[in-house]
């Protein structure tokens, strides 16, 4: 691939924004039917998902990679769909580590497919962190949440296989609605303190047009910081790296942290640096977009690198998105928006 040494130091958007994060779904498909991402009323038996021959070759998605990592990208993570619904995931995660770049490759899962082999390969072929959804710890909450009658008790056995792994620290994702789930906040809490994981609480967000969002379902990061507050003393903690999205807290008595997403009602668009690559090649500049450029036809075509190039750093370049400081001032269904779980979240 062609060297591009002679290009700007940095790449920025609009508002000043470099590009540091690519978030890549490697599949349209998930085993799952969550009420917030993928309700069975529209994703049902007769969906139609992407045939495999839509879908970004390994080798495509390695050569976009590279074109990222050399406009400033240094960390990866692989999204669905559900990522372990793709086979041989292991090559991809060795062709990407071979870049010189990436320092980080991260995966996001439910957690069903992960056993401790898998974990230990994954590990091996060049994964360093993983992100697990869990909304709920008991059964009857987690099953109408994931629709599926899967049972939390598998997803725990995931993560200490992906503990045992050394994918640590293991980071629990937890998406909070209002009157669905608020309930096992501190189960939560209590079950995760002193894991060595860290459990992260999400605004539940209108991702997509399909999952019925209403502000009033929104149980705010200053609700969840309260109640987990009087439970346990927290104290804030720096963010790690710029562009963080998660709001850290530690347990004043040791027991670890926590993290709070609150995309909703305390909007991180400002130091956003994440673009996002679809299965099928789209790139998106937002979670929350309606459009995207369309790589794959580029790729297919015979594009150079240094056409890519050119292409991505021009989207990046031009990038306004800040939807979720815009979000409240809107009625919901406003803008029309790509489905999270064709994106990747």
């Amino acid at each position: 691939m062609t060297e591009f040494t002679h290009k700007q130091p940095e790449l920025t958007d609009t508002r000043g924004r470099s590009l540091r994060d690519l978030r890549i779904s490697v599949t349209d498909r998930c085993n799952f039917r969550c009420r917030y991402c993928m309700p069975r009323e529209v994703f049902g038996d007769d969906y139609a998902f992407l045939p495999h021959e839509a879908l970004l070759t390994f080798e495509e998605i390695t050569r976009l990679a590279k074109v990222f990592a050399s406009l400033g990208v240094h960390k990866l993570r692989l999204t669905g769909g559900e990522p372990l619904l793709r086979r041989d995931l292991e090559t991809l995660l060795q062709m990407l580590r071979e870049i010189p770049e990436i320092r980080d490759i991260a995966m996001t899962t439910n957690g069903s497919l992960l056993t401790e082999q898998r974990a230990k390969s994954l590990r091996t072929a060049g994964l360093t962190r993983l992100s697990v959804s869990l909304d709920a710890l008991d059964d009857n909450i987690f099953m109408a949440m994931n629709d599926v009658h899967f049972p939390a008790s598998r997803v725990l056995t995931a993560i200490t296989a992906a503990q045992t792994a050394g994918l640590t620290p293991v980071k629990i994702n937890m998406v909070v609605k209002r009157g669905v789930n608020e309930t096992q906040l501190l189960p939560m809490a209590e079950y995760f303190r002193h894991s060595g994981q860290v459990l992260r609480f999400i605004e539940y967000m209108d991702v997509g047009n399909s999952n019925g969002w209403r502000m009033d379902d929104v149980l705010s990061a200053a609700e969840i910081l309260s109640t987990v507050q009087k439970q346990w003393p927290l104290k804030p903690l720096p963010a790690q790296t710029p562009g963080e999205v998660a709001t850290r807290y530690s347990y004043v008595d040791g027991g670890g942290e926590i993290g709070i997403i609150a995309s909703v009602t305390r909007p991180f668009c400002g130091g956003c640096t994440r673009a996002r690559l679809t299965s099928e090649g789209h790139l998106y500049t937002c979670l929350f977009a309606s459009q995207g450029l369309d790589l794959r036809a580029h790729l297919r075509r015979g594009d150079t690198e240094e056409q890519l190039y050119e292409l991505i750093a021009q989207t990046w370049g031009l990038r306004t998105d800040g939807y979720s400081e815009i979000r409240l001032a809107h009625t919901p269904g406003f803008q029309n928006k790509i489905e999270m779980s064709h994106m990747g979240g």
